[in-house]
């Protein structure tokens, strides 16, 4: 019978030995778990660390270009500016937009409509006054190569950018109103008329709109 005890306190001992083992290893494996975890936290922040500073290293000299293209534009004119202007758009940040697009307003004063597109069409019409007037720049370059409905369908855009700004706004929409008479569109044409009148009357009435709703009326 006491043999039988020993024997029993032995192998209850030894179960618990194995148990605070596997207990041990399981811990041990956790631990490795959680170093791994901590290690992988570590180097996403680090990664995303060097992308910011290599962004913010990127804006900081595109910027650079834009403003020494801007000197450029003050000091030496058009041409000289341009060619500043295309090499700041080149780079892959915000101010290379800008630079684009302050291209194309060069390009498109030397009736280069098809070059002006290409730079306006690879930027990013950001911001509440240059994203609308880069729009209202694209819908003037499809003007002049002829392709109405891509110049309508673009200024429209650039009205809803603009909002309600007295200052854009309504010059758009006029730009628009001259695109529909010249289609023949005088529907539409009244249509935008009568809506400036009724948005924009300071901008309206220094514009003389009511000969320009009395003529679209006519033209029906």
């Amino acid at each position: 019978m006491a043999k039988q005890d020993i024997k029993q306190t032995r192998t209850t001992v030894e179960d618990v030995n194995e148990k605070l083992t596997s207990m041990e290893q399981k811990l041990e494996n956790n631990k490795k778990l959680i170093i791994y975890g901590v290690a992988a936290i570590v180097a996403v922040f680090a990664a995303v660390a060097i992308f910011l500073m290599v962004r913010n290293n990127g804006i900081k000299d595109a910027q650079n270009m834009v403003n020494k293209a801007d000197m450029e534009y003050m000091m030496k004119g058009d041409s000289a500016a341009l060619v500043a202007y295309k090499k700041a758009a080149q780079e892959s940040y915000a101010p290379a937009d800008r630079a684009a697009q302050m291209a194309a307003t060069i390009l498109y004063k030397q009736k280069k409509y098809d070059e002006a597109i290409k730079l306006l069409e690879g930027s990013s019409f950001n911001g509440k006054i240059m994203g609308p007037a880069a729009l209202s720049l694209l819908a003037d370059c499809y003007v002049n190569k002829k392709n109405y409905d891509q110049a309508l369908s673009t200024y429209d855009k650039a009205i809803s950018q603009a909002g309600d700004n007295e200052s854009l706004t309504p010059v758009f929409m006029k730009k628009k109103a001259t695109v529909l008479h010249a289609t023949k569109k005088y529907d539409d044409e009244l249509a935008v008329y009568e809506e400036m009148k009724s948005k924009f009357p300071g901008f309206a009435l220094n514009m003389n709109i009511d000969k320009y709703i009395e003529r679209a009326k006519a033209s029906k």
